[in-house]
């Protein structure tokens, strides 16, 4: 398995590992599926300090991940959020492990001082993944989110870098 940067022709594996978790999981409390404009506008958001990195399996992209923002406001600027998704064929095999670790060496190296994850309350592996980390819960935002007809908590896990 690689890991690299992700690229512009990479955008379609992304989506399609997305989407599959907007239609199928609470992993993400997005409702409708992305767009291809959709997906372009987000590779751009996630090029330089804020970047993607995608694992790479016998030339299939496998499973991605990625730093954004935490908030908006300038007091923020050093505090990141993480996302990490694997194909459902790839789980169980290292896959999240390697993506997750790889970001937060990336955020280590653009100067951020806290990674934050918020990870839907009962996705067990996100929040074990996170923990074999060195991430730790720090709250859980209860009922915040509405997906498939169930209210869901929020896990939010942080890391010192």
């Amino acid at each position: 398995m690689q890991l690299r940067l992700a690229e512009d022709a990479d955008a379609e594996a992304i989506r399609a590992i997305y989407n599959a978790e907007v239609v199928g999981s609470s992993f993400t409390f997005d409702l409708v599926p992305r767009s291809p404009e959709e997906q372009r506008a987000w590779m751009d958001e996630h090029r330089g300090a804020y970047p993607a990195v995608v694992a790479v399996d016998s030339g299939v992209v496998v499973g991605f991940a990625s730093l954004s923002p935490y908030r908006n406001r300038p007091g923020y600027s050093t505090t990141v959020e993480d996302s990490v998704y694997v194909d459902g064929s790839s789980r169980g095999r290292g896959v999240g492990k390697a993506l997750l670790g790889e970001v937060v060496g990336l955020a280590r190296a653009h100067g951020f001082h806290a990674v934050m994850a918020r990870i839907v309350g009962d996705h067990v592996a996100s929040i074990g993944l996170h923990r074999a980390l060195g991430f730790e819960v720090v709250g859980v935002e209860r009922e915040v989110g509405r997906k498939f007809g169930r209210w869901l908590d929020v896990a939010v896990m942080q890391l010192l870098v």
